[in-house]
């Protein structure tokens, strides 16, 4: 559990929005950034971002569903969501928890994800559900 980043409190209501700020949404954080990693799936590669989790009933979107994209792949399973004005990644149902979403740690309002220090990286490559 991260309850600060730099210099940035993690707030118990967290603003989070994409670069353009068309998507915004409220996060329940009640303990901080939770379970911060990265992934080396193959769309995890790509995008590069740090994520942590909040439970579905955590997110609230203010504003800017319609703006929300919807990508699924391979098993269909994982529901990965970005803003179709900037193509920013916000977050995602969990494909390992689909009682959680993985939110973007980088979109979180203040916040420096490379402040977090040491990341653990999940091998996202030999997914316990292909097996």
């Amino acid at each position: 559990m991260i309850k600060q980043v730099g210099e940035t409190e993690i707030k118990e209501k967290h603003k989070l929005t994409c670069h353009c700020g068309g998507v915004e949404m409220e996060l329940s954080l009640p303990n901080g950034i939770e379970k911060p990693r990265r992934c080396d799936c193959s769309i995890c590669r790509r995008k590069g971002a740090i994520v942590a989790s909040v439970k579905l009933d955590g997110i609230h979107i203010v504003k800017g569903q319609e703006l929300l994209k919807l990508y699924q792949f391979n098993t269909k399973t994982a529901k990965h969501f970005f803003c179709s004005e900037c193509g920013i990644y916000t977050h995602h149902q969990r494909r390992s928890d689909p009682s959680e979403y993985g939110f973007n740690v980088g979109c979180l309002e203040g916040v420096n994800p490379f402040d977090l220090g040491e990341v653990v990286t999940n091998d996202g490559v030999n997914h316990p559900a292909d097996k």
